[in-house]
């Protein structure tokens, strides 16, 4: 059974770079990614995919991005022992949460020759999904293992009060990119000057009352995904009341995934319906 890897930005400091043998035409190491001592690269991959990733022990989901997978070979030249199993799990471990990442699944006995390990991490630029999985020989030492990245871009949106209001006046709403952490309501820091100018366009227009309005794309249930968009909406509301707007100018609301503004089936589709709306009451 193909075990694959999963790494994203870290730097493996700890993990020194050996290229005793040489690695594939055209194969490199990702440039966020050391490889683990006197291993070579026997094969990569490079493309934008769908990748279904196990997060939990009877849950999946299925991600759209830049996939990149790198399949490592132990140096059988090297005359010392390979690592084993557990050795794999715990540097890839200590670096991915040592950079902000968590854990979202591993099999359950992760001494066993099948080792398999989902991890997340997000930065300001793009989110990253890994899966570590790695195939033992004699003893548990590992003789292979892959590695599979994949990237999410996130969109970035940059829009002045001004243009809000425009917008606002002359179609009834508009329909803003603001990024939250996976699967929450919580808003990410580089959404913030988004949510600076929605205040912005409040304080200079002091008649104005707004709806708040989410909605996501089609990725999970629609009773998650109607939690989810009346969560986001309200976190919203919340950071506006916090930067001084009176409650009384506020209502949120969460549509689902039942107003889609694009299709569904590309990954650029669903990033358009993950939107926020303001709408004019």
């Amino acid at each position: 059974m193909k075990k694959y890897l999963f790494i994203l930005m870290m730097t493996l400091a700890s993990l020194n770079i050996v290229n005793a043998q040489t690695d594939a035409g055209g194969c490199k190491d990702h440039p966020l990614l050391s490889r683990l001592e006197n291993f070579y690269i026997s094969e990569c991959e490079e493309n934008y995919n769908e990748l279904q990733l196990r997060t939990g022990s009877n849950k999946t989901e299925t991600k759209e991005g830049n996939l990149f997978y790198i399949y490592y070979r132990y140096n059988s030249d090297a005359g010392v022992k390979p690592k084993s199993v557990l050795q794999i799990m715990k540097n890839y471990e200590a670096a991915i949460t040592k950079n902000g990442g968590k854990m979202l699944y591993k099999n359950s006995n992760s001494l066993d020759a099948d080792l398999e390990a989902t991890y997340y991490l997000s930065t300001k630029e793009k989110e990253y999904w890994i899966q570590l999985a790695s195939f033992a020989g004699t003893d548990n030492a590992v003789e292979a293992f892959a590695l599979k990245i994949l990237e999410i871009e996130a969109m970035k949106q940059e829009v002045a009060a001004s243009e809000m209001f425009e917008a606002i006046r002359k179609d009834g709403f508009v329909a803003l990119y603001i990024n939250f952490e996976t699967g929450k309501s919580t808003i990410k820091p580089e959404s913030a000057p988004i949510i600076n100018q929605i205040v912005e366009m409040l304080q200079q227009n002091p008649d104005l009352k707004i709806s708040i309005e989410g909605h996501t794309d089609n990725t999970g249930t629609m009773a998650s995904n109607q939690t989810l968009s009346e969560s986001r909406a309200k976190s919203v509301m919340d950071a506006l009341i916090s930067k001084g707007i009176a409650a009384a100018r506020l209502k949120s609301k969460g549509w689902g995934q039942t107003k889609p503004i694009a299709d569904n089936s590309t990954g650029e589709g669903k990033e358009k319906n993950r939107r926020v709306e303001i709408v004019k009451q």
